[in-house]
């Protein structure tokens, strides 16, 4: 695989054996350029901290495909109303929480308008039936305002560790396309 692939976990990590970890040492073990960069403070984000931190990794890094899971693509979306992206290939959105999600210590991240401009070719938000995070209604919605395909998983929770999601074979298979 010749793209690079920046990963970015959401809210507390995707520490082993989250399929963002594992999707991480798949890519490296085909010798793909792969990036799970580590924003500080998991567990208590701040919007702002998180914000110039990955400022300063997409300027070094320059991935072709962006994977989102869960508050990263409430990140995303920031970056993406500020207009200081560059375009990429590919962005997966996995698992995004509803925009006006109330948990207190996400509060810095929210609210957040759903961008015109999602800053990538392709882009697919992948949800589930059943993620506590974000209902089906909602889902459907954040597609619409996006105007992206969407890809819905059965019964797959919050698509974490937690839910069954350690190796995620359709990921890795669908980056190797």
């Amino acid at each position: 695989m010749k793209e690079k692939v920046l990963l970015l976990h959401g809210w507390g990590g995707s520490h082993f054996p989250h399929w963002q970890s594992w999707l991480a040492g798949e890519l490296a073990k085909d010798y793909g350029t792969v990036s799970f960069l580590r924003l500080s403070n998991c567990d208590m984000p701040d919007l702002g901290m998180w914000k110039q931190e990955l400022k300063e990794h997409l300027a070094e890094f320059k991935p072709d495909i962006v994977l989102c899971h869960s508050l990263a693509n409430i990140l995303w979306f920031h970056l993406c109303n500020e207009e200081s992206l560059d375009e990429v290939k590919k962005l997966y959105l996995v698992a995004p929480p509803r925009i006006d999600c109330q948990i207190e210590e996400l509060q810095s991240f929210f609210p957040v308008k759903v961008p015109t401009n999602p800053h990538a070719k392709e882009v697919l938000l992948i949800t589930s039936t059943n993620d506590p995070y974000m209902n089906e209604a909602e889902a459907k919605d954040l597609q619409k305002a996006l105007g992206v395909e969407m890809k819905v998983l059965q019964n797959a929770g919050h698509i974490n560790a937690q839910s069954g999601y350690g190796a995620w074979e359709w990921m890795l298979n669908e980056l190797k396309k």
